[in-house]
């Protein structure tokens, strides 16, 4: 004779608002061009300007991308002179983002495996 478990019910572990403080960082780095403005910034600060010269792109776009990076609380920014310094302002990014490429790394090595053994 088999018992029936009663399902456990499981309380969120998160409230809906922070759930939603978690989507909006999360919306912050699925963009490339704003990842690539991260990568930029884990080696140094940099002016507004300079970024718009390392990252290929238009002053108007990477302002914008900037101001979600810095809503997220993930860029921050000083001025000085007539310059816009940024920076990253939480240290948690470097973070994530090397668990990321390290996941990634280990992943494509394995794909690399699977056509190669030899490798």
């Amino acid at each position: 004779m088999s018992k029936k478990k009663n399902p456990e019910v499981l309380k969120p572990l998160l409230s809906d608002t922070a759930l939603e403080l978690v989507a909006l960082r999360f919306r912050a780095l699925s963009e490339p061009m704003r990842l690539r403005l991260l990568n930029l910034l884990m080696q140094k600060e940099y002016t507004v300007g300079q970024l718009v010269e390392a990252s290929g792109s238009g002053q108007a776009n990477v302002s914008k991308h900037l101001a979600v990076l810095r809503d997220a609380g993930m860029v921050g920014m000083r001025k000085e002179g007539l310059s816009t310094w940024c920076y990253i302002a939480d240290p948690m990014v470097n973070e994530l983002c090397e668990m990321m490429c390290c996941r990634l790394r280990e992943e494509m090595e394995a794909k690399a495996l699977a056509f190669d053994p030899k490798i």
